[in-house]
């Protein structure tokens, strides 16, 4: 490689390689630096490559290529330990715990050499003065994966009992192998317990929390904690998902999709990484990997979708059942190489376990939307038993006829498949045993499942209730056709139609030759008609509707009794009146009419029904501001429906809810009703539509709630999908604004200036320019942020020049003095920061000069104050280490005097800028200690004591400040006078 032709040259390009992805294109570079470091012919040089070449190993997919460098630098060290630094001594001895790891790994690795490298590791720790709390942790890790619990134990609390020391794995990790251990044992509250510190972010380090995250998946979900499982995936996958050498984490996050009815999701993850399936640089997390794609191979093909093709090794198109097959033999070799190895049979019994795993629950939402299209893993319905008779294989016609009865007399959601599952018996014995009756009521529930295209069966079905003597049920069926037409759009038909059945029914009720029922669905079939004329055309229309209507009521009403379908009649009449007022404009009487309907329906046993009429309540209530209302009954619209509900309808009612309970910042219950609406738009096919949506919607809601890396992760499934087309660009301007807030909080400044400064491009052609100004601001800030100065002080140009036109002197100011620290750093230098402050001084007092109102003149006085303090601390920090005398005390004397100022203004403010004014007033004393002004810094700590005399302790700016105050006072001279 050309440009390594210095030590300092080869340390900075193995930082940079540090810096890498993980995976054999840094493992590449590293080797190449090996080669530049030993044309150096420094000692330390080739020491410190060694060293690098071993950790981008240790961290990569080629584990098993740290033995050769690490047993190279044993052999240095041994030869000429004088080379090694402090900090390189202190790493040989730190890698020996991967090596032990390493070893464990590898199955061609015997057992015996690794206990002789347990024996010298424990020799050369001792010697080094180290603690034996690294060495028992290695010795615990070789027993547990043999199987020697007894000896685990021992090791176990030999190592919790040992001093902790620099060469101790972190907190982290060894929380992490401590709670493992524990789940081994069927321990699993205990070992999340341990994790605890670490899952809090209590403790971190590279590699974690996301070890930890991807272990508690399956312990979590054995608990029924399954929100923190769900929580802990999203959280943790993200995590992982870059890391090559996580491939043991990653085939957690695949278990956790096999156990949890997220097969899709789990495919997912397979086609991201397929070069785990034939990655063998450490055989372990292999053995992992595989046993979990056997798992969710053989899920697939319990589900009717062994033929379903699937991500797989390079080479050849897998089936699911063909993958099952080829991981589980996989799996089951490496397994048995390593019991080989270890004289057990403690791995193969293990993975055969893991194996054979059965879901944990059957469908757990996750908020993110698979690519794999929703029936690549859509259960296969279970077909319903058919009824048959006894001794005989034959479908119980009889007995089916009964069922199909009971159920439509009661009304019962699925009425309509008993009636199919009559009609497919009875076409099986060439329907010989059918009474007209029978083959009238089949051929009528056919129809009513045809909707407009029903008008021939009903027709059909009327003559047959003729043939079988039920005048008044052929009425009915032919005033049920006449509706059928009315739903097709021929309601001018369907009038004309309806007029003779209505009129013969009524004749025949007068003279009790046919009952109330079937008077009620001629009378129901007639008023539905002219509903249809009142969507068409209002005008005219709703008095005849009145009429038909309580006519209707007229006949139902005390009639009803135990009956349920003149129940139904009554409360879906009530509903119409509704409708009526509704078209009236009287939207109160609408409100209580549809209540009064949903009441009947729920008092008849058939909550179902009034599902519909609960939603328009709901929207009353929330057009009248109602909110109260409108959210009981969205509830009660769900507890109605229960499993009723289609899809597309539960995800609505769930949606609504989620955005009713977020508007009164009950985030948490919202973004369980988002999940919900994202997991049902999923099941109706709609993911891409409202699914995004709700998606959208649950992540805002995680956000809120300070769950940045779940909301990132559902954010980016949302974005995927939203549209300007179907969504609106407003939602993705949010969405893209909402990832770019998740992912500063993350630390990822790079990306969240991308999605920033994609929303701002977006927002850019809006007629308001409030949010692209927001948005170029907020972008700069990521740049900045991310070690971008000069992209960043383009963007909070862009920011400044729109709070500008937008009249925004608070924006525009504060983009000047963010422009000025990022002046300081570069070629602009103190000059071109100074310039930038001092603007930001002058329009911030122009505006307060100009300022008639009184709130904003307290506002821009804030303002003011905050840019001399800025302005202050700037002027103190912009002094060069190797400054002068001179140039020290003229930098702080007007870092002082802007110090000064800011006191002045904030003290003007009054006691809302009481802790502003104090800490300005601490850094002037500082700077007045720094000029040798002692007296001077002194009476600036006490006026700070001063005001806070009498003050609350428990308020923590209070602590803070009379800590400060009282530590300026300690830092100086007991005499400042002398």
């Amino acid at each position: 490689m050309t440009g390594i032709t210095d030590f300092d040259a080869l340390r900075r390009a193995m930082a940079e390689n540090s810096e890498q992805p993980e995976g054999p294109a840094r493992n590449a570079r590293a080797e190449q630096l090996l080669a530049e470091a030993e044309k150096l012919n420094i000692p330390l040089a080739v020491i410190e490559a060694l060293g690098h070449q071993l950790k981008v190993y240790n961290y990569s997919s080629e584990k098993d290529k740290m033995f050769v460098p690490f047993a190279r630098l044993l052999r240095v060290w041994d030869e000429r330990p004088e080379d090694f630094d402090e900090y390189e001594t202190h790493s040989l001895h730190w890698v020996f715990k991967w090596v032990s790891a390493g070893m464990l790994d590898q199955p061609h690795v015997p057992l015996a050499s690794i206990e002789k490298w347990l024996g010298e590791m424990e020799h050369r720790y001792r010697l080094a003065g180290h603690s034996e709390r690294a060495v028992r942790s290695a010795e615990f890790s070789v027993a547990a994966h043999t199987g020697d619990l007894d000896r685990a134990e021992r090791a176990y609390a030999a190592w919790l009992a040992a001093d902790r020391d620099r060469m101790a794995d972190c907190h982290a990790c060894e929380l992490h192998g401590q709670g493992t251990w524990q789940i081994k044992r069927g321990r699993d509250s205990e070992a999340l317990e341990l994790w605890r510190p670490v899952l809090e972010g209590e403790y971190s380090c590279a590699h974690e929390p996301h070890s930890v995250l991807a272990s508690s998946l399956t312990p979590l979900l054995r608990l029924g904690r399954v929100d923190e499982a769900r929580a802990h995936h999203l959280r943790g996958f993200r995590l992982v998902r870059p890391m090559e050498s996580m491939r043991g984490a990653y085939a957690d996050h695949v278990e956790f999709c096999a156990l949890t009815g997220n097969e899709a999701r789990g495919l997912e993850l397979l086609a991201e990484r397929p070069a785990y399936f034939t990655d063998t640089g450490h055989p372990r997390s292999r053995l992992d990997f595989m046993a979990v794609v056997a798992l969710l191979m053989d899920r697939l093909t319990e589900l009717g979708l062994g033929e379903q093709r699937v991500p797989g090794p390079a080479g050849q198109v897998w089936t699911a059942r063909e993958l099952a097959a080829h991981a589980r033999a996989e799996a089951l070799d490496l397994a048995g190489r390593f019991d080989l190895r270890n004289g057990t049979t403690y791995v193969g019994d293990r993975t055969r376990e893991r194996m054979a795993q059965r879901p944990l629950v059957e469908r757990l939402p996750l908020g993110v939307r698979t690519t794999a299209a929703p029936a690549a893993v859509a259960r296969p319905v279970a077909p319903v038993p058919p009824v048959t008779a006894a001794g005989s294989d034959e479908p119980d016609l009889a007995a089916l006829l009964a069922e199909a009865r009971r159920l439509s007399d009661s009304l019962q959601p699925h009425a309509l498949e008993a009636w199919a599952a009559v009609a497919q018996a009875a076409e099986g014995i060439g329907g010989a045993e059918l009474a007209a009756r029978d083959r009238a009521e089949i051929v009528d529930h056919e129809a009513m499942g045809r909707g407009p295209e029903g008008v021939e069966l009903f027709e059909r079905a009327a003559e047959l209730y003729a043939e079988a003597g039920d005048a008044g049920e052929a009425l009915a069926a032919r005033a049920r056709a006449a509706y059928a037409r009315a739903l097709a759009g021929q309601v001018d038909e369907a009038l004309a139609a309806v007029a003779e059945p209505y009129d013969q029914v009524l004749a025949l009720y007068a003279e009790d030759t046919t009952g109330v029922r079937q008077a009620a669905s001629v009378l129901m079939s007639r008023a539905r008609i002219l509903m249809r004329r009142l969507h068409e055309d209002p005008q005219g229309a709703g008095e005849a509707v009145g009429r038909a209507v309580r006519e209707l009521l007229a006949l139902v009403d005390g009639h009803v009794g135990g009956d349920v379908r003149l129940a139904s009649r009554a409360a879906e009449a009530r509903a119409m009146l509704a409708e009526l007022a509704e078209h009236s404009g009287d939207v109160e009487t609408a409100a209580n009419l549809f209540r009064r309907a949903t009441r009947q329906f729920v008092e008849a046993g058939l909550p179902w029904f009034a599902v519909e009429y609960e939603v328009r309540v709901a929207a009353f209530a929330h057009a009248q501001g109602d909110m109260a209302e409108a959210e009981r009954a969205l509830r009660a619209a769900l507890e109605h429906g229960g499993p009723h509900v289609e899809a597309i309808g539960r995800a609505q009612l769930h949606l609504q809810l989620a955005e009713v309970v977020g508007g009164r910042d009950d985030v948490r219950e919202a973004a369980e009703h988002a999940l919900e609406a994202a997991h049902w738009a999923d099941e109706a096919g709609e993911g891409a539509t409202l699914g995004a949506w709700a998606r959208h919607q649950l992540g805002g809601f995680l956000l809120r709630q300070g769950r940045c890396a779940e909301a990132a992760e559902v954010l980016e499934s949302a974005l995927a999908d939203l549209s300007a087309e179907t969504h609106g660009d407003g939602a993705i301007v949010q969405t893209r604004w909402w990832i770019g807030d998740c992912l500063s909080e993350l630390g990822e400044h790079r990306e969240a200036a991308e999605h920033r400064l994609e929303a701002a491009e977006i927002a850019r052609h809006w007629p308001e320019q409030q949010d692209h100004a927001t948005l170029a601001h907020l972008a700069a800030e990521s740049l900045g942020q991310a070690g971008l100065p000069a992209d960043a002080d383009q963007a909070y140009t862009r920011a400044g020049e729109l709070w500008r036109s937008l009249g925004n002197v608070h924006g525009l100011v504060r983009s000047l003095r963010a422009r000025a620290w990022l002046a300081l750093r570069a070629e602009a230098g103190l000059e071109g920061a100074r310039e930038l402050m001092g603007d930001a001084v002058r329009e911030c007092g122009r505006a307060l000069e100009s300022a008639d109102d009184a709130e904003a003149r307290e506002r821009l006085g804030a303002e003011l104050a905050h840019t001399h303090r800025q302005y202050g601390d700037l002027l103190a920090r912009s002094v060069p280490q190797d400054a002068g005398d001179a140039a020290v005390q003229a930098a702080f004397e007007d870092a002082l005097a802007q110090m000064a100022r800011a006191v002045a203004v904030f003290a003007s403010l009054g006691a809302d800028a009481l802790h502003s004014r104090t800490g300005a007033e601490l850094a002037a004393g500082w700077l007045e200690a720094d000029l040798s002004r002692p007296a001077d810094a002194v009476a600036r700590a006490r006026a700070v004591l001063a005001a806070y005399e009498g003050a609350d302790d428990a308020d923590e700016a209070v602590r803070a400040r009379r800590t400060e105050a009282e530590q300026l006072l300690d830092a100086l001279p007991a005499d400042p006078e002398s």
